[in-house]
């Protein structure tokens, strides 16, 4: 527990800054860097590299080069049978071509006479080949090339996993802000209310006005006393939810302090911070789109499953060609009149297991082209409706701002007739909840403002490098 707040001091001192005694700003973009560098969502994506790499290596092991022994033997009753050895070196290679080095010794009374060697061994060197399938691409050949594909997949995905969790974290710092603007605003009509209620107590004792105006005023103090109440508890369950994105380094979550609070004047901040400044409408590209990128490399992961199933229904040729000796120190006796060869030819008459599967590749990698071209249509649209609802906020930015300069200009004008004896607490109730009524949409609009800034960060899989 000590550990904890130790850290939670240390975060703090990086992440905020001092406003108004004890009270702490945390920042967005601060506030941003921590979850991408300590949330286990985030590092859960960083993952997915290592994945693409552990998977990128297996598939290199195909072409490691092998040593295989094999020794057989067999004695009965005072007999030797049979002793063999063999031993062998192979290196493949790309293309079907696969480089071989033996040692052969064999000896017993029961040998088959093909297997017979000289005293001290044979060695040989040679090579296979696979001229129809399996030249051009084989099993090893597709793997690799897949696992490759695999590799930049996970880049993008990686990318597409970070960006979902800051997207998510960003519409919590929203809410908070929006909970917070909201207290605040609560809190300076109660306190409003509150000075309200003692002028009028005081004027009705005097006699000025009646006594009935207090308890109209009561009410209203009473009113805005429990509006505030209400924003407190949404502004703690924000608060809470905002600490689903806080973590420290030893996978330690951590719970916001009542006394830290929002950056409020976030609207210059958000599009460095999300590095989505400079992307108008005119230079939206989807060229380099992480989504789009996985989608296409799954594809050519496909057309590499498809040409690996064509190549399936040519026939299987296999060649081996092998030079004999006994002095392998020597390479002038290596000759080719001393050899050993071996031709394999395999053709299936009707193939229906090829061309099935040949068919079941082509329809895989269609229903992966037409899933990617929907996605870039999708996208597209998605982020233009999203540019135009951005242009619209701003819109509606100025006009609630404007409503509300005139809402309370008409409470101050009320409050001034009554000072007169003009006007009643009822007006002035009335003025001021449509003032309250008038910030709180400022804070609604601002906050979808803020969440559309968000969605046009998802939409353009964005990962910041600068958090």
């Amino acid at each position: 527990m000590k550990k904890k707040f130790y850290f939670l001091f240390v975060l703090m001192a990086f992440a905020v800054r001092a406003q108004q005694g004890d009270t702490l700003v945390l920042n967005f973009g601060e506030y941003l860097g921590y979850v991408k560098k300590y949330h286990p969502i985030a590092k859960q994506a960083e993952l997915t590299i290592g994945i693409g790499q552990a998977n990128l290596m297996r598939s290199r092991g195909g072409f490691d080069p092998k040593i295989e022994v094999d020794y057989d033997s067999k004695e009965f009753k005072g007999t030797d049978y049979y002793d063999r050895l063999n031993a062998t070196f192979k290196i493949p290679t790309w293309f079907g071509l696969e480089l071989k080095g033996n040692f052969e010794q064999n000896d017993g009374d029961f040998l088959n006479p093909a297997e017979t060697v000289p005293t001290d061994g044979l060695y040989s060197a040679g090579v296979s080949m696979a001229l129809g399938q399996g030249f051009w691409i084989n099993e090893r050949m597709a793997t690799l090339k897949k696992a490759k594909y695999f590799r930049e997949q996970t880049k993008a995905d990686r990318d597409l996993l970070v960006n979902q969790i800051l997207f998510e974290a960003s519409l919590a710092y929203f809410d908070w802000i929006r909970a917070y603007l909201d207290s605040q605003v609560f809190n300076s009509f109660l306190v409003n209310a509150q000075i309200r209620f003692e002028g009028i107590k005081k004027r009705a004792m005097a006699g000025d006005i009646a006594a009935i105006d207090t308890v109209e005023a009561k009410i209203a103090m009473q009113d805005r006393a429990l509006n505030l109440e209400q924003a407190k508890v949404r502004l703690m369950n924000k608060s809470l939810e905002l600490s689903n994105f806080l973590w420290l380094n030893d996978n330690v979550p951590l719970e916001l302090q009542p006394n830290v609070i929002p950056d409020i004047h976030l609207e210059n901040e958000i599009d460095s911070t999300l590095e989505i400044m400079g992307k108008p409408l005119d230079s939206f590209t989807l060229e380099n789109h992480p989504k789009l990128r996985s989608m296409g490399f799954k594809v050519d992961g496909l057309l590499v499953e498809k040409r690996l199933k064509a190549n399936k229904l040519l026939p299987k040729i296999d060649l081996e060609y092998n030079f004999l000796t006994e002095t392998p120190d020597l390479i002038n006796s290596f000759e080719t009149q001393n050899y050993k060869g071996n031709i394999n030819f395999q053709l299936p008459l009707f193939l229906r297991k090829e061309r099935g599967d040949l068919k079941l590749a082509k329809f895989k990698l269609q229903d992966a082209q037409f899933e990617l071209d929907n996605a870039e249509v999708a996208i597209r649209n998605k982020v233009l409706a999203i540019y135009r609802e951005l242009e619209s906020f701003e819109t509606q930015n100025v006009l609630i701002d404007d409503i509300v300069i005139n809402y309370n200009t008409l409470l101050l004008a009320e409050e001034r007739k009554f000072s007169f004896g003009e006007s009643s607490l009822f007006l002035i109730n009335s003025r001021e909840s449509k003032l309250i009524e008038a910030e709180l949409k400022q804070n609604e609009v601002q906050n979808k403002y803020f969440n559309t800034k968000a969605k046009l960060f998802n939409s353009l899989a964005v990962n910041p490098e600068n958090l």
